[in-house]
Order: structure tokens, then C-alpha cells, then sequence
């Protein structure tokens, strides 16, 4: 996590809300966490989703403040259940954008030394210059001898575009990280498999992000293909519209329908690739652990996750059984009307960064 600024003691237990900006939607949610989210359920106090034009961002760099000022003012006028009642935000980048590498180094280490460390590894790993990048990183796990360190580099053209959008429409941004660092933060509180090393499934609308959560994120990597190509591929196979491959797509997805066999057909290529990246994910973790430790599930989750049937499909061909990720059973919502069911996934990102505890921003 990037944290933006520092301030006093007593600033601590103000409230903050989170934001994911994605490709073309925007997602709010503010979670009042004055109680325990794993002893007494916290409240949801708002949120909300707004689409906006994907050419607003270019590369994941932000283009046209105005046109993304008006989708946010939309938003918080027009599109919340509840409310959002603070100006200090804790916003996610979609790992797509983001360099993360996990790392490990002697534990005996000094902050200067870990620091230079942490430099040459990126220096050697990320594609972009040290001086074009910020860099941030985080303890994951240790022993006597190794740490091992979750190492983030974000392009500073993406991260000040934030920045800049934020003083622009009056948001105080406290902290930015990635998107599969908040839906790992939300996992981990709400599902109570901490002891089961787990692949988390990110399908966004261009890209799909995977994680071995074994209490801490282990292994994490993008490859392309997200909901976007599964409804063109669709689109494609059907000769329809993409509106028409969306409704498809959410309606019957790989389940029986009139559609199944070319919808299978259609998505093989996709399906294949994404299978294909899981088996290695799993063969490294355990060569990692020198086959100690197994994966134990798969949760999915993103906008993409919704599709009928893939959960089915992916248990069977992985043979790991696989679920969606729901947490809005262990959320308090009363008085806010919840989001259909196909829409409940969209907001396990951004819930991730809602329930930051200011206290893990300012130390």
C-alpha cells in the first residue's frame, strides 16, 4: 500500500471510503468499522457504481479530469445506496498497471540494506526506469532466515494522474494499491480460509489477475483476456451485438441453454489459456514449498466472475473445488437495497479498500 500522507495522532480514527476505478466503472463504498468485522458485522453505510467512456483512461493513465470528475460527481449525487459521508479515500490501480514481484531476502537485513535490495531487484525485474517508477513494498512473511517481501512498482505518470484527480474534485487520497491487494484484504477477513492456500481469481474487464493467498499474497500475475473479451468472443461466434453477448453472457454463460455448444466453442481459446496459467500458478507454489503445502480452492471474483457455469467448469477441469467470493452476508445492510445478484461481485475490490483501518495507514 502507497501511502499518500501522514498525519497526526488524533487523525487516525476518522473515516475513510474506498474507490476502484477501473476501465469504465467507477465503485464506491464506505464500511463504518467500529466494530470487528469477524466478531460483530460492520455496517455498510453506502455505495454505489457509475460507468464512464474507457477512453477517459489511456493505459491506465488518467486523460480527461473533467469527463472523469463528471462520472464521479455523478455518482455520488445520482448513483449511491446510503451515503458517503467523508472526503478521505483510499483508492485502488488495477494490477494490470502495477510491476508486483514477491521477493526474498536474508532476515537479518538492515532498513538501509533492504532498501537498496528492494531497488536492484526492481532495477532487474520491471521494464521501466527506477526514476519513472514509484516503489513500495511490504514484509509478507518471515524466519529465521529469509524474509519475504511483496515488491510494488507503479509507473509515477499513473500514480500522479491519480493524484492530480483527486485534488481536482476536493478527495483527500490517503493511499493507493493495487486492485488484487484489496480483494486478497477482503478474503482474508471475510472467509475465514486463511489456513487453506488459496488462488484467487480477479476477472476483470480486460485482464484477469491471480494470487496464492496463504495468509499473506505469496505469488500474484496478470494475463489478458477479461469479461470484455468473453462477451466479444460471444459476439463474434453468435454474429451479435456486444450489448447482446453481455445479456448472453450473464444469463446463461457455459450453463445449459439453446447457446451452450457455441458459447464453449467461443470460449475455449480464453478458457484454455486461463486453465493453462493456473496449473503453472499451482506447480510453482508447491515447488516453492517443496511440496509441503497444496492449493485447497479457488474464490473468483470481478465482474467477469459472474458468468453461470464458470465455477462449475473450473472445478472440473482443475479438479480444485472453486467458489465466487460473497461477502455481503457477513456485511450489516440494512436500509440499503443490495445490487442484483450478477452485480454483487463488482464491489469485492472496492470493499477491500473500504474496510482499510486507517491505524495500517498512519503508523
Amino acid at each position: 500500500m502507497t501511502k499518500i500522507s501522514s498525519q497526526s495522532l488524533l487523525y487516525r480514527d476518522k473515516p475513510l471510503f474506498g474507490l476502484d476505478i477501473g476501465f469504465s466503472t467507477m465503485k464506491a463504498m464506505q464500511v463504518d468499522l467500529q466494530t470487528n468485522v469477524t466478531d460483530t458485522k460492520s455496517k455498510i453505510v453506502g455505495y454505489g457504481v457509475n460507468e464512464f467512456d474507457s477512453d477517459i483512461i489511456e493505459d491506465g493513465v488518467i486523460k480527461d479530469y473533467k469527463a472523469l470528475a463528471g462520472a464521479a460527481n455523478q455518482l455520488f449525487t445520482r448513483q449511491l445506496q446510503g451515503q458517503i459521508n467523508t472526503k478521505r479515500v483510499v483508492a485502488t490501480i488495477p494490477a494490470a498497471k502495477v510491476y508486483s514481484r514477491v521477493i526474498n531476502q536474508p532476515a537479518n537485513l538492515s532498513k538501509a540494506d533492504l532498501n537498496e535490495a528492494v531497488n536492484l531487484e526492481a532495477a532487474q525485474y520491471i521494464p521501466i526506469p527506477l526514476e519513472d517508477l514509484y516503489i513500495d513494498y511490504s514484509i509478507t512473511g518471515k524466519n529465521d532466515q529469509e524474509i519475504d517481501i511483496l515488491l510494488v512498482g507503479a509507473p509515477k505518470k499513473i500514480v500522479d494522474s491519480y493524484i492530480n484527480f483527486f485534488e481536482l474534485i476536493g478527495l483527500e487520497l490517503c493511499a493507493l494499491e493495487t486492485t488484487i491487494s484489496a480483494a486478497s484484504r477482503i478474503v482474508s477477513r471475510v472467509e475465514n480460509s486463511n489456513d487453506i492456500p488459496t488462488i484467487l481469481i480477479d476477472l476483470g474487464s480486460l485482464s484477469v489477475d491471480l494470487t496464492v493467498f496463504d495468509k499473506n499474497l505469496v505469488i500474484n500475475g496478470t494475463i489478458p483476456g477479461g469479461g470484455d473479451n468473453i462477451s466479444k468472443s460471444i459476439a463474434d461466434k453468435l454474429k451479435i451485438s456486444k450489448t447482446e453477448a453481455d445479456n448472453i453472457k450473464t444469463k446463461y454463460g457455459l450453463g445449459v441453454s439453446k447457446y451452450q455448444s457455441d458459447i464453449r466453442s467461443a470460449l475455449t481459446p480464453l478458457l484454455d489459456s486461463l486453465t493453462k496459467e493456473i496449473r503453472r500458478v499451482v506447480r510453482y507454489y508447491e515447488e516453492k514449498t517443496n511440496h509441503k503445502e497444496t492449493i485447497g480452492q479457488i474464490i473468483t471474483m470481478g465482474g467477469g466472475s459472474n458468468m453461470p457455469g464458470l465455477v462449475d467448469y473450473l472445478t472440473d477441469n482443475l479438479r480444485i473445488p472453486t467458489r465466487l467470493c460473497d461477502f455481503w452476508g457477513k456485511f450489516d445492510a440494512s436500509g440499503l437495497e443490495l445490487p442484483v445478484e450478477a452485480e454483487k461481485s463488482l464491489y469485492i475490490t472496492v470493499a477491500g479498500a473500504a474496510i482499510v483501518k486507517p491505524s495500517e495507514i498512519w503508523l
